[in-house]
């Protein structure tokens, strides 16, 4: 009977996941990393760290579901975007990988898209405008501070692809993640050798690129012996985690639409057609459904923000969580129900570590709004909620703008797991919001696509139909949602507001 390993190589861990060849996930597992910030808005992790915890929770999640390494017939891996691992002739990196969120790049941005012709062309080119966060501007920037290190430098991996070499020696990647390096062709699904030569990147750096659920190696016999599994395992492409975690929600047809909240908040659609917001606002990339594609657009602290303030700001619950075995976002959530909709006109914005969607600003800085004597915690709290849900919506909007159909909104992440939270969704989308059988995100959705690239299913749509399901469904309330309609708008002329105040307050730091 096959058995399929998920790996999905997150910001704040790696976990592991096995369904068998149904669908059913039969067990979990995660093992920690560490994030490191060397300076105001820098992001960086160690990618020994990524697979030393890779190690980890896949001898973990082969004990809880009591099985041997040859009980597992294929693997997936996806991981944190536009990550990039610099690594010459060996398996130790030359330097700490940039991270997804790093903002270090804003000088490079300006610079690629000068090179290329301007941003319109360079949207045309690879489906995006210049973001800190995106892979080039990472490679630019080596190539201009760290030069030693770029010199010594053979290929560039992202964090996934790192981890597939470990496993196999292989040098691969596929057309979802690779369409968040700003050096794809989205169109074309290959690499972009116009962007390559302007940008005077060799090509020879990059790894061979798949579709998703082709099989793009084995593991070697060192890999196999440090995963606790069997010489000659294949591995599939796999892909981004956004993509990855669109196929484990079922978005791989037109019509459905998820909103992922996790440290990062996600809304994705799937789109059988390159279709672009010509702002740049959203992302348009390859789909881990062969030759379609996806919108998207990511704000970067999400989930982020409510864990900044479980950190920092919530110790008396945290401790008492503690005590009482129970999460201590619980308790918060709970905190947060006292207050009423709409926090009497208070807002959080939710940038804590500059922004992505809808304003691609890593000078953006957060805080809250509106403040009063008459504001009290619970408001904090539920002004926080409200305002990364807002965040979330402004994605949406985008999308309703571009045609993209937002009638039914599935859940998943955090944010899915509170009753509250999903209703609040609802009503801040004026849309349909479901929650499906699944929870497990981009593990479960590459382990589907490793048994689709091994045959236990023809195509990721089949798979997704088999294994999927909406469990509960939940309806906008129509006065509720009036209400944020109204509190919406004005937290959209929040950012406008205090844009050109930003920068100078970044300087300050």
């Amino acid at each position: 009977m096959p058995h399929l390993l998920g790996i999905d190589i997150g910001t704040s861990g790696t976990k592991t996941l096995i369904s068998d060849h149904k669908g059913k996930v039969l067990a979990t597992a995660v093992a920690e990393h560490a994030i490191s910030s060397p300076r105001p808005g820098w992001s960086e992790q160690d990618p020994l760290e990524w697979w030393s915890a890779t190690c980890k929770a896949t001898k973990a999640v082969l004990k809880n579901a009591r099985l041997k390494a040859r009980d597992i017939t294929a693997v997936g891996l996806s991981g944190q975007m536009h990550g990039s691992v610099f690594l010459g002739s060996g398996v130790k990196p030359l330097r700490p990988a940039l991270l997804w969120n790093d903002q270090r790049t804003g000088a490079e941005c300006i610079e690629i898209e000068k090179a290329v012709g301007g941003r319109k062309q360079l949207i045309s080119q690879v489906g995006n405008p210049a973001l800190t966060g995106f892979t080039a501007p990472k490679i630019l920037w080596v190539r201009r501070h760290e030069p030693k290190v770029y010199e010594k430098t053979r290929h560039i991996l992202l964090p996934k692809d790192y981890i597939r070499y470990c496993m196999t020696g292989e040098y691969a990647t596929e057309v979802g993640d690779a369409s968040g390096t700003l050096l794809l062709d989205v169109k074309k699904r290959a690499w972009n050798k116009v962007v390559l030569t302007k940008l005077k990147i060799d090509g020879a750096l990059l790894p061979n690129c798949y579709e998703s659920h082709v099989v793009t190696g084995q593991l070697h016999r060192e890999g196999a012996a440090a995963l606790g599994l069997a010489e000659g395992t294949p591995v599939v492409g796999g892909s981004g985690d956004q993509p990855a975690g669109a196929v484990g929600n079922g978005i791989v047809t037109a019509g459905v639409v998820s909103a992922t909240l996790g440290t990062s908040g996600v809304v994705f659609a799937h789109a059988d057609k390159p279709t672009y917001d010509p702002q740049g606002r959203v992302h348009t990339m390859c789909s881990a459904v062969e030759g379609k594609w996806c919108v998207f657009g990511c704000m970067l602290s999400a989930g982020g923000s409510f864990q900044w303030f479980r950190n920092h700001l919530a110790a008396d619950e945290v401790a008492l969580a503690k005590k009482k075995k129970v999460d201590p976002y619980t308790l918060l959530i709970a905190e947060a129900q006292k207050a009423a909709p709409g926090c009497e006109g208070l807002f959080f914005m939710p940038y804590l570590t500059g922004e992505r969607c809808p304003h691609p600003d890593p000078s953006a800085r957060g805080g809250w709004v509106g403040l009063t004597s008459r504001h009290d915690r619970p408001a904090l709290i539920r002004s926080l909620i409200e305002g990364v849900t807002f965040g979330m919506n402004d994605a949406l909007c985008i999308m309703r703008g571009m045609g993209i159909d937002t009638k039914t909104v599935r859940l998943s992440g955090g944010g899915a797991r509170s009753k509250f939270w999903r209703q609040l969704q609802a009503d801040i989308y004026g849309s349909d919001v479901a929650v499906i059988n699944a929870q497990e995100g981009p593990a479960y959705g590459v382990a589907i696509l490793a048994g689709v690239g091994t045959g236990v299913w023809k195509s990721v749509p089949e798979a997704c139909g088999a294994a999927i399901r909406e469990t509960e469904k939940l309806r906008p309330r129509k006065k509720i949602a009036d209400l944020y309609k109204k509190y919406h708008a004005q937290y959209q002329r929040l950012y406008p507001a205090l844009q050109g105040e930003f920068p100078r307050i970044a300087a300050l730091g």
